[in-house]
């Protein structure tokens, strides 16, 4: 009786409640989540800071300027009084006062002329860090369509089971009904009554788990998108007329698995990403070895100073000079750099061949998961036919007398965990097939944009 009342007064809820719900499709789902999505916000705004480092290493190229000026005075005050000259004689100094001012400008700079290709590996480096960051950026944004997807599916096959659930308690609670006028008529035991008050409450007690389940999974997903939990909103299945001939569509999109690898190394942003990753330490090799070429630099200034502002230009001085630093001996710190540069080349190049293995587990395990789902599914609709007619062939004996109550509530429960199975399948294949999209660099999310 305690499970009745907890599912009508659940029942009277979601009546109340569907009128308020917003439509919430996969589509927007993924929109939102890359409009609030903190980390993706993080990653655009040190996009931009990165952009800026590739001009500021072309300016290394760039001869430097500045102007500056500046004004001084001073005061000497003497009090006079007697004093010895040079001579050691005795003098009378009077008193004095006498004041000084200083104005100047000046202005100047300097450029390297040749610092051993340093600075053009400076701006290698400085265009591969940024797009290398602009692939980072892009495979997150693949990163959280996925997530999402796979939180949206989550959602839909929480409310699916949850259909299923308020299905079997109206099947269940018909069925007891049914026995129970049966059993005033005499018609069948009290055993068979008990029995099925008992899978009709947990029905009922199945389906409030089933709902927690579900506010669960809506939950975590409105929390990813940064949206109120408070607020109700409708989930829509973009799969719900899902017709298994639509499957032979979907398996269209893969192919030979070998030509399959090939591809996922072309169209994998980290795949690229750790490439240009693996070019920045070749350049890092060749700044390191230029410590042991000469340096060539030059100089250049001007600068006039004057008690008086107003001949502050009179008297002018120019310089130029240039500047040839020569390496000879650097207490060997130039073969250490250049021996950490070389390390960290072949690291980086170990990393390149790790994640090359990675892509390939993932491509060959993703497309055998695919596979194994797509397998799944066809299956688990043929035993949701069996076991949908199993349940009606124990119905019709039962109640012809020549069948057991155990017999109709075990065919009841095999329906149900086929139903079940079916609803799991179905969006397990379609989480399988955005992993092995995702796993191929093909998981789109420019549309979402």
């Amino acid at each position: 009786m305690k499970y009745k009342i907890m599912f009508f007064v659940f029942t009277a809820f979601t009546a109340l409640s569907i009128t308020a719900q917003n439509k919430l499709t996969l589509d927007e789902s993924v929109k939102i989540a890359l409009q609030n999505n903190s980390t993706l916000k993080k990653s655009s705004n040190n996009l931009s800071a990165t952009k800026m480092q590739v001009k500021n290493a072309y300016g290394n190229l760039l001869p430097n300027f500045g102007v500056s000026g500046s004004w001084s005075w001073s005061r000497i005050s003497d009090d006079g009084g007697k004093q010895t000259d040079f001579f050691g004689n005795p003098q009378n100094i009077p008193a004095s006062q006498i004041d000084t001012r200083n104005w100047s400008v000046s202005a100047g700079g300097n450029v390297v002329l040749f610092d051993g290709l340093s600075n053009i590996a400076n701006i290698n480096q400085a265009k591969n860090r940024y797009e290398s960051s602009q692939y980072q950026l892009e495979k997150l944004k693949q990163d959280i369509v996925l997530q999402t997807s796979e939180l949206f599916y989550s959602v839909l096959n929480a409310k699916a089971l949850v259909s299923v659930r308020e299905e079997n308690v109206k099947y269940n609670q018909k069925l007891f009904e049914t026995i129970q006028e049966r059993n005033k008529l005499g018609a069948v035991p009290n055993a068979d009554l008990y029995s099925q008050q008992v899978q009709l409450g947990n029905s009922e007690l199945l389906l409030i788990q089933a709902q927690n389940s579900f506010d669960q999974a809506k939950n975590t997903l409105l929390n990813y998108l940064a949206l109120d939990i408070l607020e109700e909103y409708e989930v829509v299945d973009p799969y719900e007329n899902f017709d298994e001939l639509e499957l032979k569509t979907f398996s269209k999109e893969f192919y030979e698995l070998s030509k399959m690898i090939a591809d996922a190394f072309d169209l994998r942003l980290d795949y690229r990403s750790q490439k240009l990753t693996l070019a920045n330490s070749l350049e890092e090799k060749t700044i390191a070895r230029s410590s042991y070429l000469p340096r060539l630099s030059a100089n250049y200034s001007f600068n006039s100073n004057a008690v008086k502002s107003g001949d502050l230009l009179s008297r002018r001085n120019y310089n130029f000079g240039l500047t040839l630093s020569i390496p000879i001996f650097s207490n060997w710190s130039t073969e250490l750099s250049t021996e950490f540069a070389e390390v960290q080349y072949l690291n980086t190049q170990e990393d390149l061949y790790a994640l090359q293995r990675q892509i390939k587990i993932e491509v060959k395990q993703g497309y055998l998961d695919y596979l194994a789902s797509e397998k799944r599914l066809e299956v688990s609709k043929k035993n949701v036919l069996a076991a949908e007619e199993n349940r009606k062939l124990n119905n019709e004996r039962y109640s012809l007398g020549s069948g057991t109550i155990l017999n109709v509530l075990q065919a009841d429960r095999d329906y149900t965990q086929a139903i079940t199975e079916r609803i799991n399948s179905k969006f397990e294949f379609f989480k399988q097939r955005d992993n092995l999209l995702n796993a191929l660099g093909k998981l789109g999310f420019k549309n979402f944009e």
